[in-house]
């Protein structure tokens, strides 16, 4: 080879091993500045990752706040109780581990799917939750049997438990586990431990913030595959804030058990000039209890195909035609508006005709001349027909929304209907897909008496009352109170918190004159039903709601009395009252679905719950009691 190539061939050689040693010069430079990043430069950054991966913060479920009544009797709260869970890393085969639990305790197949299912979605090493709330004699029984059942184990925790159960169930409500969607629209990081609850009705809801309280951490050591290897350290959780509510769970309990034996209906007492409810009965109810972990689909379905309507609230969410307890409010709104005066009388011959329409009167025969008063004491539908007929409906609809019917009262409770006080505007607005929205007068006539499309609930009733009972004052009810009654330095009236409505005191007076007409002389509709004892009469106004349309026909041949009719055709009874008469204090609803009467079933409830109120909260020394505290607010003491 010619001396010429080889030493061009040295210069390539030479030229390629440069360059390559400069590569590897390179690289070996990028690792040593790595190195010195990873272990110099970003130690610190690094060890504390590592520290993360190691050490992991949990969050610990928080007591929830106790519920109390107005004297401190506790309603509901959180109380310790022992569970079963499953380990299924140490279980094995889980089915068989579950039909040897099923020898032992109930385990129904809802139950066992959902545990499946739990088993599927969660590690295989969490824990999952079987049954809770177990027994003495179930926790014994698992100890025993414990050698036979490996990851089975029995643990130590909270259950929401709710003393009362059905006495109180449309009032507090339930806890619930939370469910994905709830989870979305809560930043709250609570929900995302599986067994933290929330509210899903009543007061439980409706408070469900203040009574969640604030998590606890815990700093556990874990290992590569997530298991706890130890606890560092513990900060517990700061307990919901507590709930005092207006309900007497004493009366709550007499009222229930008053109009418990009708099946359905509703019961309101509250208090005139502050707005606390005191009762607020609706049966059928439930036990809440039911919902702390899940009901079976069995008792689901039973509850929400029951026609009694045992998860409705019928004090705010049952809709029902007033009938003449709407009469009052009429007859105010005709004196407020100039139409008619204390002695303007019109004559009752047992029908009102308009056109060819016929309006009857309950009276057979008629009344024959009455004055307001004589109206409303003997309760006479044609006087109010012609009343309806000259003010007009949109006038009585102005006064009815002052009075509270048509609107939400506000109570602090979720589901609350508004009911319905029809007007043209109202009735071109809903029937907006028809053709024929015309307001009629003899729909105005009818809506005179509290029919038609007039619809209230229980409690806008007693709202009402309490209204026309304490001045004209815009009083609004309330079942959640600043603090127990025990606590309590003075009893504020009306007047003194709330705006006036602008009626005149004489017109008031007017109205609440007849009532009183109403149960306390003979010839009043509820006379038989007043109240003897001195210083505690009641006035009222007795109303009986139609659930069925009487043909001429039917009235021709006679009609047939509610008692001879199925239960879900005869008319519902109503009643609503205040008292004392001479400084009233407490208003009362009672509703009766399909009770009949107003006089005959609704109007006792009424007298029997209001005597037994006005006995626990009368006046002179009883009512000093409660206005400085007529119990203690229980005990305050909380175990963690």
């Amino acid at each position: 080879m010619p001396i010429s190539e080889n030493i061009e061939q040295n210069r390539k050689f030479t030229r390629r091993l440069v360059l390559l040693m400069g590569f590897k010069s390179l690289a070996l430079g990028g690792l040593i500045a790595r190195m010195y990043q990873l272990q110099v430069s970003d130690s610190e950054r690094y060890a504390t990752l590592a520290e993360e991966n190691r050490i992991n913060t949990r969050l610990l479920l928080p007591l929830r706040g106790r519920i109390f009544d107005r004297h401190g009797r506790p309603i509901a709260l959180d109380e310790e109780d022992y569970r079963v869970v499953m380990v299924a890393e140490k279980t094995g085969d889980v089915h068989r581990t579950l039909d040897r639990l099923a020898g032992i305790m109930e385990l129904s197949p809802e139950e066992r799917d959902r545990v499946t299912r739990e088993v599927r979605r969660r590690r295989r090493f969490l824990p999952v939750t079987i049954a809770s709330n177990l027994t003495w004699r179930e926790v014994a029984r698992m100890e025993v049997n414990a050698p036979d059942l490996p990851g089975v184990l029995t643990e130590r925790g909270y259950t929401r438990v709710y003393h009362y159960g059905e006495l109180v169930s449309h009032l507090v409500g339930y806890v619930g586990p939370v469910t994905e969607q709830e989870q979305k629209g809560d930043p709250d990081r609570l929900l995302k431990i599986p067994e933290f609850r929330i509210g899903k009705q009543g007061v439980e809801k409706t408070y469900d913030r203040r009574l969640r309280g604030r998590g606890g951490t815990q700093r556990v050591e874990i290992n590569a595959s997530g298991r706890i290897q130890r606890e560092l350290d513990r900060e517990e959780g700061t307990p919901g804030d507590d709930l005092h509510m207006s309900i007497d769970i004493a009366l709550q309990r007499a009222a229930l058990k008053l109009v418990r034996p009708y099946r359905a209906g509703s019961v309101v007492v509250m208090d005139i000039h502050t707005g606390d409810v005191l009762v607020m009965a609706s049966t059928p109810g439930y036990d809440p209890s039911l919902f702390t972990h899940g009901l079976r689909t069995k008792t689901w379905r039973a509850l929400q195909t029951n026609r009694l309507g045992p998860l409705l609230n019928k004090a705010v969410s049952g809709q029902y035609a007033p009938g003449s307890t709407f009469k009052m409010l009429v007859a105010l709104a005709a004196l407020e508006s100039g139409a008619i005066d204390g002695s303007t009388s019109s004559l009752c011959t047992g029908v009102f005709e308009l056109g060819r329409a016929k309006f009857h009167c309950w009276k057979k025969g008629g009344h024959g001349r009455v004055s307001l008063r004589d109206a409303i004491k003997q309760s006479c539908d044609v006087y109010f027909y012609e009343l309806a007929l000259r003010l007009g409906i949109d006038r009585i609809a102005e006064t009815a929304r002052k009075l509270g019917i048509g609107v939400p009262t506000g109570i602090d409770l979720p589901a609350e209907k508004p009911g319905i006080m029809p007007t043209k505007a109202w009735k071109r607005s809903y029937f907006r897909a028809k053709r024929n929205k015309a307001w009629f007068r003899g729909e105005t006539v009818i809506a005179g008496i509290g029919q038609g499309y007039v619809l209230a609930t229980p409690l806008q009733l007693a709202v009402m009352t309490s209204r026309l009972a304490n001045g004209g004052f815009a009083v609004t009810p309330r079942l959640v109170t600043d603090r127990p009654a025990g606590n309590r330095t003075a009893y504020r009236r009306a007047s003194e918190k709330f705006r006036p409505l602008g009626f005149s005191e004489a017109n008031l007076r007017k109205i609440g004159d007849a009532m009183s007409a109403v149960t306390n002389e003979a010839g009043g509709t509820a006379f038989w039903t007043r109240i003897v004892e001195e210083g505690m009469e009641m006035a009222g106004k007795t109303g009986t709601s139609q659930v069925r349309r009487i043909t001429a026909a039917e009235r021709a041949r006679g009609i047939i009395k509610n008692e001879d009719l199925p239960w879900h055709r005869r008319d519902h009874a109503l009643f609503v009252a205040f008292a004392p008469l001479d400084d009233p204090r407490f208003a009362c609803s009672v509703i009766v679905e399909h009770g009949g009467g107003g006089s005959r079933v609704a109007a006792p409830i009424a007298r029997k719950i209001l005597l037994e109120t006005q006995k626990r909260y009368g006046a002179g020394a009883k009512r000093a009691a409660l206005d400085l505290g007529l119990a203690g607010s229980g005990d305050r003491s909380r175990t963690q």
